[in-house]
């Protein structure tokens, strides 16, 4: 099996590192993190890039691609610990483009390949506890117009959001919506994330809504699983960056007038953290490459896949502090701030705990048994 990537993924690989390199400056995050942790333009700046498409059809004005490009692009940003909500984009855009009427498509998927609209998930709540089943959320229908009441926590740059993918109960199932910014009873409450992001809390009161899909659940668990696909491939880049930050420091910093990364100790908790960063790194391309197989098996990949990277994240972060010491928790220095993306990555989607009990409903009776 050829696990290279084409040259069309290597160019993507390459715009992608250079903007983050060069555009996304640990001084302009920053700037943008004491700006409230969402910046417009930098947003633009990666429509520019054609990245807001990256999942939305050429018909529709976006690049037509798949989720191995979607994990190169997130990889990337993840290495810039890069605040925008790219992964929401490819959300959007493969749940419209799979489930919504022609109509809704033709609205909304210009808009998002453009830049021009964000549009977010919105379906995590306070009882839910990473459960898509569990959705308190009501939709009735009034005069052939679907109405919303309900209220959404933690919804990614929700008072900076052009619209909403809410799923809500209609008739006892749970079916999908889409929910305008600034529509009737639509209310957002905006706050500080712990990595410098931002989020909200959405409030619907007999909103006005769009349906996406009867069959929400579906829909929704696909969301969930680019979601978690998006936030692998985020903490591998992540990681990464964690990883050479570390190297470097150690490579500079003294004790006993010699550089501490000839300790033979230190080195071999280095090798570890290299092991931990290749399983999560293998698992990442793991979860992307089942993005696209059946509904049951791509679910447990992505189970398998966060778990393995939860674990990894968690390592990686805290050896990553260890070495560094005390200055390794400084606002100041920029590895605290890698280390609480990891932390909050670990939760994104799904903490490492809910995963395993994924991982475990799904084993059947001859798991781990040669038959």
């Amino acid at each position: 099996m050829d696990f290279d990537f084409s040259d069309d993924q290597e160019q993507l690989r390459d715009a992608v590192r250079k903007w983050v390199d060069k555009g996304y400056t640990f001084d302009r995050r920053r700037e943008i993190t004491h700006a409230g942790g969402f910046d417009r333009a930098s947003y633009t700046e990666l429509a520019e890039l054609g990245l807001c498409g990256l999942y939305v059809s050429e018909d529709q004005g976006g690049m037509g691609m798949g989720p191995v490009e979607g994990m190169v692009v997130m990889e990337e940003l993840g290495r810039g610990i890069v605040l925008e909500p790219m992964q929401h984009a490819f959300i959007a855009g493969a749940v419209l483009e799979g489930y919504a009427p022609d109509a809704l498509k033709a609205a909304w998927l210009p808009k998002i390949a453009g830049g021009e609209a964000i549009v977010v998930l919105a379906h995590q709540e306070r009882k839910s506890r990473y459960n898509t089943h569990k959705c308190d959320a009501q939709a009735q229908q009034q005069d052939g117009q679907w109405l919303i009441s309900g209220t959404k926590s933690m919804v990614a740059v929700g008072d900076h959001a052009d619209a909403f993918l809410v799923p809500a109960m209609a008739s006892g199932k749970l079916a999908l919506f889409l929910v305008a910014e600034g529509a009737k009873g639509c209310t957002t409450s905006g706050y500080g994330t712990q990595d410098g992001g931002r989020a909200a809390e959405l409030q619907l009161n007999q909103s006005p809504a769009s349906l996406l899909t009867l069959d929400g659940q579906t829909a929704l668990s696909h969301a969930v699983d680019i979601g978690i696909a998006c936030a692998c491939a985020e903490g591998v880049g992540v990681m990464d960056k964690t990883m050479a930050i570390t190297v470097d420091y150690m490579n500079t910093r003294k004790q006993f007038n010699t550089t501490i990364a000839t300790f033979q100790a230190l080195r071999h908790r280095v090798a570890d953290m290299k092991m931990q960063l290749e399983l999560g790194r293998s698992m990442s391309y793991y979860a992307s490459l089942k993005l696209n197989a059946p509904a049951s098996e791509r679910h447990q990949a992505m189970a398998r896949a966060k778990y393995q990277l939860g674990n990894s994240m968690r390592y990686v972060g805290q050896q990553s502090v260890q070495l560094h010491g005390g200055i390794g928790v400084t606002d100041e220095y920029i590895v605290s701030h890698y280390f609480k993306k990891l932390t909050q990555l670990e939760m994104t989607f799904g903490d490492t705990l809910h995963h395993l009990g994924e991982v475990s409903a799904s084993m059947q009776e001859t798991a781990g048994v040669f038959a």
